[in-house]
């Protein structure tokens, strides 16, 4: 039986000893501004260690020379050639992680709520519907991944961080807003939390005062990096018994589970743990970003969601990654990312078309690529809105002009000559009045 134990020194880990020494070297001064972290299952049970380094699991969990810029990485291997005290080497891997957009689609300027003229900033509320909750509690995983958006969560910077200790706070805000039907616990993963501490925050929205909050989501890569969570924790039957109590409350409760890879859901623990969920009535929607020398390729797809299904869960999303971290290392084109979900598409039964995507959570919203089309002579890609800011945006095409090189939607223009995309006039206004809101002394 498995007992975790977590790993932030690659050296400590004897399958590294027969990598190529450069190997070795650039795991250590990429993990210098990147998070690291792995465990002993990741490196057991995932990893074929005869593939590594070209090994998917392996460059999901451990950083490679090609994740940063040559620039950068320069840089940090220069400090540590010369031996440069460790105060010195935090600071310019710090420096570097500025520029890497550490909060991207708004996260800091335009999702943090206010209540009572103060700052919820361990609360994000993007979508009328859904607010987000990271429990400080939470804001670390089971193991790293290199693609992730919330990397700054996991480097010690603590005005990068999300973070909540506070139930009251979050309660406090749903009461006033009973427009929000959705809660979403995130971090980090809020499934390194201690069952009693699971417990207090979902307890807190069972009341009667909270019946409008119908939806109860938990984003979390463990069923992937840590299965036993579910099956021989100390705390693995406190933590399911949890989520019976939320069931039977009558609130809907949704794992909203990530997996990059097939071989993620291949062992013997994840079975388990999937069986053990489904059993008491959690839902298990799965998803994940397309990642460049990983998954981006249509068969890895079409057998991932095929064997989610088969295994009862229900594929949700295939994101773009988010422009930020790494994303020059794992970042697939729109057009691309479409034509590999399209052909992925096409090879599977109707119970794996549930997903939508590829979308870009950006700072409008949840963009989806619907396709590449030619319109009174010109090739167009044709998006709409999953999610919007505002609600009145979602599923209405608009068209970009085609660009084969495009990875974001900062890199489109409107197609058909046109200034702006219709949402745009709209969001500054919404960007202005939250820079304000931000910068004013009225609150704190």
């Amino acid at each position: 039986m498995y007992r975790a134990y977590f790993l932030h020194n690659y050296q400590e880990i004897k399958q590294i000893k027969s990598l190529p020494s450069e190997i070795q070297s650039a795991i250590q001064i990429v993990g210098n501004v990147l998070p690291f972290k792995v465990n002993n299952y990741v490196i057991n049970e995932l990893i074929n260690w005869q593939d590594a380094p070209n090994d998917p699991i392996f460059t999901l969990t451990f950083p490679r020379k090609e994740m940063l810029s040559q620039e950068h990485y320069d840089q940090i291997a220069t400090l540590i050639n010369q031996k440069a005290s460790r105060e010195l080497i935090i600071n310019e891997a710090n420096q570097i992680r500025a520029q890497l957009n550490p909060h991207p689609a708004g996260q800091l300027d335009l999702n943090v709520p206010i209540l009572n003229r103060k700052k919820l900033f361990g609360i994000q509320h993007k979508y009328k519907e859904t607010v987000l909750f990271f429990p400080s509690e939470g804001q670390t995983c089971h193991a790293y991944c290199t693609f992730c958006f919330r990397w700054p969560q996991f480097v010690g910077w603590k005005d990068l961080r999300f973070a909540s200790r506070e139930a009251a706070q979050l309660v406090a805000y749903l009461k006033a807003h009973s427009e929000i039907t959705d809660v979403l616990f995130t971090g980090g993963d809020p499934l390194v939390m201690k069952g009693e501490d699971l417990e207090y925050y979902l307890d807190a929205l069972l009341t009667e005062e909270l019946s409008h909050i119908k939806n109860i989501r938990i984003g979390t890569k463990v069923l992937s990096y840590w299965p036993y969570r579910f099956i021989s924790d100390q705390d693995s039957e406190l933590i399911l018994k949890t989520f019976e109590k939320v069931i039977n409350k009558g609130k809907h409760l949704a794992l909203m589970v990530h997996f990059n890879h097939y071989r993620e859901l291949e062992t013997e623990a994840v079975d388990k743990a999937v069986k053990r969920l489904r059993e008491i009535g959690v839902v298990l929607r799965t998803q994940s970003p397309i990642l460049r020398n990983i998954n981006a390729e249509p068969g890895i797809w079409q057998k991932m969601w095929q064997k989610q299904v088969s295994m009862g869960m229900i594929p949700y999303y295939m994101f773009v990654v988010r422009d930020t971290g790494a994303q020059h290392y794992f970042g697939v084109p729109l057009v691309e990312s479409w034509e590999i979900f399209r052909h992925a598409y096409n090879s599977i039964s109707g119970l794996c078309r549930t997903v939508r995507g590829p979308s870009m959570s950006c700072i409008p919203g949840k963009v989806q690529i619907i396709g590449v089309s030619e319109i009174r002579g010109e090739k167009v890609i044709v998006m709409r809105m999953l999610q919007g800011r505002n609600p009145d945006w979602v599923h209405k095409p608009f068209f970009a002009e085609f660009n084969v090189n495009a990875s974001w939607i900062d890199c489109l223009k409107p197609a058909f000559g046109e200034e702006k995309f219709f949402f745009e006039e709209e969001l500054n206004s919404i960007y202005k009045q939250k820079l304000q809101d931000a910068t004013s002394d009225s609150y704190e």
